[in-house]
């Protein structure tokens, strides 16, 4: 029952393995935004680009296996069942509608003829162009927005995410942005990715030693008991974010400013560097050709 605490989602695991670990937290930060943002608008061809760059980078990232392969391999097989499905679901209507004026008040040239919409069928599944495109694009969506975020995660401590951020807004602080509280509340966020992890673990081993067995319940009992379970996961989550509060307020609500956060100044400037101009090079062939 210990398997949530052996795949490490959305937790920083100490160590010293990996040039990952040794970048400036704002690069990663920068490439992780990179990975959200340039998918938007972008064709097929560059989805499956950089879902090959995560997975390059993750295997060169000198991370141990341990801390991302079960977590990976899990992601994948998620990603292609949602991508199988956005491929088979109907998407609605496949060929374009008619013009709204009579063909015969149209004057153009005879148009070549247009490519098969239909590009598989296996019963009454059938996968066309449109479903086609939709299904890639939801699977390598789900695995660049999950698996960046998952090793940005996994290899900056929290401390120096909320310095990272506070670094790039602090330009904003002109403007009446409370920069500090910003940060502030990022690292109560990734502080509160363990508890949830705990509580849900806690749950989970309850509901097995009293040896509850789901097929025997059906599928209404099934459902209240799974409401049951979330209702019980957000009152514990609530109850650890009280005594939270609570424990700022008996220190005076005193927090560190996040300029005092980093733990790590940067050692390999030369690492910094070439990471920030592969990121300007990837942000140029998005531009070029990854509306294709």
């Amino acid at each position: 029952m210990d398997w949530l605490r052996q795949l490490p989602i959305g937790q920083y695991v100490d160590g010293r393995d990996g040039w990952l670990r040794r970048l400036d937290p704002r690069l990663k930060l920068a490439w992780v935004m990179a990975f959200l943002l340039t998918p938007v608008l972008a064709g097929p061809l560059w989805r499956l680009g950089l879902v090959a760059l995560l997975l390059l980078l993750t295997l060169v990232s000198g991370l141990p296996p341990r801390l991302w392969f079960r977590g990976l391999c899990g992601l994948l097989l998620i990603s292609v069942l949602v991508g199988l499905l956005s491929a088979v679901l109907p998407t609605g209507p496949d060929r374009p509608l008619p013009p709204p004026r009579p063909p015969g008040e149209l004057t153009v040239p005879p148009l070549p003829p247009a490519p098969a919409w239909e590009v598989a069928r296996l019963g009454p599944l059938r996968v066309t162009r449109r479903s086609r495109r939709l299904g890639v694009s939801s699977a390598t969506l789900l695995l660049t927005v999950v698996h960046s975020a998952n090793l940005l995660l996994l290899s900056t401590p929290p401390e120096e995410l909320a310095w990272a951020q506070a670094s790039l807004l602090r330009p904003l602080r002109r403007l009446g942005v409370p920069v500090d509280r910003l940060g502030f509340q990022l690292l109560l966020a990734l502080r509160f990715l363990p508890l949830v992890q705990e509580e849900l673990q806690n749950l989970l081993r309850g509901l097995a030693t009293r040896a509850v067995n789901l097929r025997q319940l059906g599928w209404q009992a099934g459902l209240g008991l799974g409401l049951a379970l979330g209702e019980r996961l957000l009152a514990n989550v609530l109850l650890r974010a009280d005594q939270a509060a609570a424990a700022l307020l008996a220190r005076g609500s005193l927090w560190r400013s996040p300029d005092r956060l980093r733990l790590v100044p940067g050692a390999a400037v030369w690492l910094d560097g070439l990471a920030a101009v592969l990121l300007v090079l990837l942000l140029l062939l998005r531009f070029r050709i990854g509306a294709g």
